[in-house]
């Protein structure tokens, strides 16, 4: 039995080196979480392939903007003719040009009337630019919401296992106050088996929470994208802040500010600007186009005895597609029916929205009320734990009634630091459910 006793302290010891090896060896890297949460963001490759999305459209929505400018076009090509041209004077043939032909062109069209199929294109292209920053805005603030869920477990976890170096303590004290009752024939031996068995039920939970607190830290390198062995250590800011808005005010901001909603108002009114675009296919268009022209026998186009080396015109020229079949009818048909899906599409996302802030407002709540509740179990269970451990040196308590009131009082703390976490992510997730920027909410 006492080669037991060594072992269990052997694996004990063991287990606080690996700990305490795992906890501080960190390189010097402590983070907070607004620096977690700057790291995420500089890192994240959904945040990066969102900026590239802004981009992509700034890009598009200049393409669109030139739309408007005149266009200049030029060319410049080589004929070769079988013979030289001749024209038929009195009876005889007159050569009227050259075997060589070379010209150059140089064109430019200014659009004057589309029907209003430029501007629209123009007014979709950027409002695709703002949903695309809102995207970014959005995905922004699922990584703060994933950072925070991580840092806040890896609190809970060290919690944890605080509790279950406790704990083993406590059971070892226990198992060597029931050895030195059997040593002099006080107790039975199944009292110290329970104690012993009880103690290794102890070392046991210590080994799960320790793999609890890694797990949770690979996790939380996996958010702030740095390899997953790296060891990690973060200020402890596990506490309770009271929450002092109630669920009216929680929802009218969410509906003010989640920019999932704007995104989905741009989409409607991005429909009924792409109604009006295929609108414009009743309508003619009028263009002013412009030419210059040069000709020659070489390359030089400096022209022929035949042909003035230059020329250039100047015209207003419209066309009117007035007939293909009702193609443009079934196209603002279409467009319609899509700006009516955007619209069903806006009313579902806030519903959604609207549940997703009371489903988190009631966590909120209900991970709160569980604080108060097991800080005073808390108490009650260490005056308990207390008044069993006399009773058990007094020998008017069993082994059973000491475990089970320390079993109990580890039960209580771990409730309260579930309950602290839980709070602190429920608050997180309402605040995104809320749609708080990040930047507004790291000034507050």
């Amino acid at each position: 039995m006492k080669g037991y006793v060594k072992k269990g302290f052997s694996s004990l010891l063991l287990t606080l080196i690996v700990f305490t090896s795992a906890v501080s060896d960190d390189g010097g890297l402590l983070l907070s979480l607004n620096d977690s949460i700057e790291m995420a963001l500089e890192r994240s490759v959904i945040i990066h392939s969102a900026q590239e999305g802004v981009r992509a459209a700034e890009a598009e929505k200049k393409g669109s903007r030139t739309s408007f400018l005149p266009q200049l076009s030029t060319s410049y090509t080589y004929t070769r003719l079988n013979e030289s041209p001749e024209v038929q004077i009195l009876g005889s043939s007159v050569e009227a040009g050259k075997e060589d032909n070379y010209n150059w062109d140089l064109g430019l069209t200014q659009p004057i009337f589309t029907g209003g199929a430029i501007l629209n294109s123009y007014e979709i292209s950027k409002i695709n630019l703002e949903v695309s920053q809102l995207f970014e805005a959005s995905a922004t603030q699922d990584i703060v919401l994933e950072v925070k869920k991580a840092y806040y477990n890896i609190l809970k976890s060290e919690r944890i296992l605080e509790l279950a170096n406790q704990s083993v303590q406590q059971l070892q004290a226990h198992r060597d106050t029931a050895q030195s009752f059997y040593d002099v024939g006080i107790i039975p031996k199944n009292d110290l088996l329970y104690a012993e068995v009880e103690l290794a039920n102890g070392f046991q939970d210590l080994v799960r929470a320790e793999n609890a607190l890694n797990l949770a830290k690979a996790r939380f390198n996996t958010v702030i994208r740095r390899d997953i062995h790296l060891p990690i250590e973060i200020e402890d800011i596990l506490s309770y802040t009271p929450f002092e808005k109630d669920f009216d005010e929680c929802l009218d901001m969410g509906l003010r500010n989640r920019p999932e909603i704007r995104a989905h108002e741009l989409e409607y009114e991005k429909a009924g600007r792409a109604v009006n675009l295929a609108k414009s296919g009743f309508f003619p268009t009028l263009n002013l186009v412009g030419n210059y022209s040069r000709y020659g026998e070489e390359p030089d186009v400096r022209g022929t005895k035949y042909q003035d080396s230059e020329a250039w015109y100047v015209a207003a020229v419209t066309q009117w597609n007035f007939w293909e079949w009702g193609k443009t009818k079934f196209s603002v048909d279409a467009s319609r029916s899509r700006e009516k899906q955007a619209m069903d599409m806006l009313v579902n996302i806030k519903d959604g929205i609207s549940l997703q802030i009371k489903n988190s407002y009631l966590l909120l709540r209900e991970a709160e009320k569980h604080i108060f509740v097991a800080e005073k179990a808390i108490e009650q269970a260490e005056e308990n734990f207390r008044i069993n451990s006399e009773r058990y040196k007094e020998q008017v308590a069993t082994s059973t009634d000491v475990i089970d009131a320390q079993t109990l009082l580890t039960k209580t703390k771990s409730d309260y630091y579930n309950a602290l976490s839980d709070y602190n992510i429920a608050l997180g997730t309402l605040e995104r459910a809320m749609g708080i920027p990040y930047s507004v909410e790291k000034s507050e």
